[in-house]
């Protein structure tokens, strides 16, 4: 298996459809080369733990609700090529993402990351959730197959929190930006949303090097 590493933030849209674009590439190759895994960046580190209201957040982000949409349209037409829903009329909160890198942090450990992503993405993107919510976020990992009350105990401390801002920091330091931010064997990096296409020619292109090692192997 060749690692893929994801750094993402779910509070980052692009971030969602990027994941929906490698999703249907990974659907369309049954047999790519990957193992996947996700790591945390924090879009906005500075967020009060409870959040802040979209609206405001949104305007101050862009100077005023017209830009908002101006900027928001390229996202719009992506999600829906897609296949991604966005309801942003249902944001009410710009959450704090700590806790929800916890989270995939634990669900990590249990090997349900991904789905434990999926779900969050959905969360906040398209029903409008809060994922700042140590509530919600135990639901969350409940309906993806994770101990609820055990999730939500690990959510009243802070165990783990240094290590999410260590990783993040680390990210920042090899270069990281933005997000999403996908790293290949540890070697190659695409930067943004990439189309299924991009990763279609990726796996392929993959296969075909690991193929021929095997021949090579072999003689």
């Amino acid at each position: 298996m060749i690692r893929l590493d994801i750094i993402s933030d779910i509070a980052c849209p692009w971030c969602y459809v990027g994941k929906a674009y490698l999703d249907r590439a990974l659907e369309a190759h049954p047999d790519h080369p990957f193992a996947v895994e996700w790591h945390p960046f924090q879009l906005n580190p500075e967020m009060p733990k409870a959040g802040m209201d979209r609206r405001a957040y949104m305007e101050a982000k862009f100077g005023g609700r017209e830009r908002a949409v101006r900027a928001y349209a390229p996202l719009v037409e992506h999600a829906a090529g897609a296949g991604v829903e966005l309801n942003l009329d249902r944001i009410a909160l710009q959450p704090n993402t700590l806790d929800a890198h916890r989270l995939i942090h634990w669900a990590g450990l249990e090997g349900r990351q991904t789905a434990v992503v999926a779900a969050l993405f959905r969360a906040l993107w398209r029903d409008g959730r809060d994922v700042g919510d140590p509530d919600v976020l135990a639901d969350i990992a409940g309906e993806a197959g994770l101990d609820r009350t055990m999730i939500r105990r690990l959510l009243d401390g802070d165990g783990d929190a240094g290590d999410i801002r260590a990783r993040d920091a680390h990210a920042r330091e090899r270069g990281v930006s933005g997000v999403p931010c996908f790293v290949i064997a540890n070697r190659h990096v695409l930067q943004g949303a990439q189309p299924g296409e991009t990763w279609g020619r990726i796996i392929e292109d993959i296969n075909r090097q690991l193929a021929d090692a095997a021949k090579c192997d072999d003689r």
